[in-house]
C-alpha cells in the first residue's frame, strides 16, 4: 500500500543541471521513470501538482504537464480529472511473490504473557488533558535540548512522589530521567564500568537476557547469583567478587519473594565494604495486596543504590518514560552518558507525566488498577483451585504474575506447547534462569493483560496439562 501523502501537494526530490547539454524536459522525464522503476515512487503514490513541482524545479508549468503527459504515454502515470496524478499500478516490475506465510496459529483464549499491564485501562483520557495541559503552560525555552538529567518540573515531581509514596531519597538534583528501563540500566552500567567495575551479578532466577545483553553493551562480564525464599544470597554474591548487582527486592522478578530485612542490610553492608554499589529496579511496587508496602531500597542507601523507576507497569511500556536516583559519585558519568546517547527524553511527554501525577490523577488510576489486578488474581486463583488443584502459586503479595508449581512429572516445554495449540499461552520459567533449566517445573502466569473471562476460560482449556495429564 503506498503512503496517502496528506496536504495539498506532496514534495519530491529532482534536480536540473542547466549548464547540461540534456533538454531540461528529458532530465525531468528521465529522474521520474528512474524513480518509478526502481521503487522509490510506488505504484499508487501522488505526485506533485504540475504547478508545483514547476514553482520547486524554477521551470515553466507548461514544461511539468507536457513531461507528465510524456510518461502517462509511457504508461508510467495514470491521471483523472479532478484528481492527482499517480504512478501506474502496472509501471513497475513483479517482484517474486513472497514465499507463504506459516499456518495460521490459533487465536489464543487467554495469553498469560507477563511483564505487560492492562494496556486497555490506559488512561488515555487524563493522559490527553495532561500533554494538553503541559503544552498550555510549556515556556518556550522547554523546546531547546536542556538539561540532559531531564525537565526539572519532571525531577522535581518523581523526587517528591518517591518520596512520599516509596520512602526513597528523593533528590531532583541527582534525579535523571531516561526512556524505560533498558536505557536505565545502560547508563548505570556504563557509568560503573567508568568507575572501573568489570563484573556485574543478577538475581538467578532473574533476567539473565536483559543483563546480560546490557553488561556485554558496556563492556562489563554479567554473573548469576541464586536467589531463595528470602531473596538474593548475599553470601554467595560477595564470593563472586563483583562490585556491582541488580536486584529486585521489593517483589523479586520473576519468584515474588521480597528481600528479607537482614539481606536488606546485608547486601548494603557489602556495599559499603567492598565499594560496590546495587542497582534497584523497583518494577512494579505500586500493587501490594496482601501486606505493608516495602520501602525502596535506595532509602537506606542513597550513595550506594542505584533505583531504576519506570510507568511501563504502572501506565504503559510505549510511552518509554523512566527515572534513576543516582548515588552522588555516578550523577556525573550517568548524566555525560545521556547527554551522548540521546541529548535527553522528549521533553512534552515529561512536562505531562509530571502534569498527570501532580494533579493527583496518576494516584487515581492507581488506585484504580490495583483492584482490577486484584480481582483477576483472585479469578486466577479459584480457577486453578477448581480446575488444577494439584497447582500451587506463589509470588501473588504484588504485582501482576504469579509463579505456578507444577506437578513433578510436568514437562515445561511439552505443556507451553500442547497450550498454544488450545489457545493458551503459557510461559516457563526456565527463560528466567541461566542454565535454561525446565526443572523444577514452573510457569510465570502473568494476568496484567487477560480479563477475568479470559482468565478462567485458558485455565479451563489446559487444567489437564496443568494438573499433571
Amino acid at each position: 500500500m503506498p503512503v496517502q501523502w496528506a496536504g495539498l501537494s506532496p514534495e519530491l526530490l529532482l534536480t536540473v543541471d542547466r549548464d547540461s547539454t540534456q533538454r531540461l524536459s528529458a532530465q525531468v522525464e528521465g529522474q521520474l521513470r528512474d524513480a518509478i522503476r526502481t521503487g522509490r515512487l510506488q505504484a499508487g503514490e501522488r505526485l506533485p501538482s504540475s504547478r508545483e513541482l514547476a514553482r520547486e524545479l524554477g521551470l515553466s508549468r507548461g514544461l511539468v504537464q507536457d513531461c507528465y503527459a510524456q510518461l502517462q504515454a509511457e504508461g508510467y502515470l495514470v491521471t483523472r480529472v479532478g484528481s492527482a496524478t499517480r504512478v501506474a499500478a502496472c509501471a513497475q516490475p513483479t517482484e517474486p511473490a513472497p514465499a507463504p506465510p506459516p499456518g495460521p496459529r490459533p487465536r489464543l483464549i487467554a495469553d498469560f504473557r507477563h511483564g505487560v499491564p492492562d494496556l486497555t485501562s490506559f488512561p488515555l483520557a487524563d493522559w490527553l488533558w495532561a500533554t494538553r495541559e503541559a503544552a498550555r503552560h510549556m515556556p518556550t525555552t522547554d523546546l531547546d535540548y536542556g538539561d540532559p538529567r531531564g525537565s526539572s518540573a519532571l525531577r522535581e515531581v518523581v523526587a517528591g512522589y518517591l518520596r512520599r509514596v516509596r520512602g526513597a531519597a528523593g533528590d531532583p538534583a541527582r534525579t535523571v530521567v531516561c526512556s524505560g528501563y533498558a536505557q536505565g540500566l545502560s547508563l548505570a552500567l556504563g557509568a560503573l564500568a567508568r568507575r572501573g567495575v568489570r563484573v556485574v551479578a543478577y538475581e538467578d532466577p532473574g533476567g539473565p537476557a536483559t543483563a546480560r545483553a546490557a553488561a556485554e553493551t558496556a563492556g562489563l562480564t554479567a554473573v548469576p547469583v541464586p536467589v531463595d525464599e528470602e531473596g538474593v544470597d548475599v553470601r554467595k554474591l560477595a564470593a563472586t567478587g563483583t562490585r556491582a548487582v541488580i536486584v529486585t527486592p521489593a517483589h523479586q522478578w520473576p519468584t515474588g519473594v521480597v528481600l528479607a530485612p537482614d539481606r536488606r542490610h546485608a547486601l548494603i553492608d557489602w556495599a559499603v565494604r567492598q565499594d560496590a554499589y546495587v542497582i534497584e529496579d523497583d518494577y512494579d511496587a505500586e500493587f501490594r495486596y496482601d501486606r505493608e508496602p516495602v520501602g525502596a531500597l535506595q532509602g537506606l542507601a542513597a550513595d550506594r543504590v542505584i533505583s531504576v523507576g519506570t510507568v511501563s507497569k504502572s501506565l504503559a511500556p510505549a510511552l518509554r518514560l523512566g527515572w534513576l536516583l543516582c548515588p552522588p559519585a555516578l550523577l556525573d558519568p550517568v548524566t555525560d552518558l545521556k547527554r551522548v546517547t540521546d541529548r535527553g527524553s522528549p521533553t512534552l511527554d515529561q512536562l505531562a507525566l509530571a502534569r498527570l501525577i501532580e494533579s493527583g490523577r496518576y494516584d487515581r488510576h492507581l488506585r484504580r488498577m490495583r483492584t482490577t489486578y486484584a480481582t483477576r488474581r483472585t479469578v486466577l486463583v479459584d480457577a486453578l483451585a477448581a480446575h488444577a488443584p494439584a497447582v500451587r502459586l506463589s509470588g501473588l503479595a504484588a504485582g501482576f504474575h504469579a509463579v505456578a508449581h507444577l506437578p513433578a512429572t510436568a514437562h515445561e516445554h511439552t505443556l507451553v506447547g500442547r497450550a498454544r495449540t488450545r489457545g493458551v499461552g503459557l510461559y516457563g520459567m526456565s527463560a528466567c534462569r541461566t542454565s535454561e533449566s525446565a526443572e523444577p517445573p514452573q510457569l510465570v502466569l502473568g494476568f496484567g493483560n487477560v480479563t477475568e473471562r479470559a482468565i478462567a476460560e485458558g485455565v479451563a482449556a489446559v487444567a489437564d496439562l496443568l494438573d499433571g495429564g
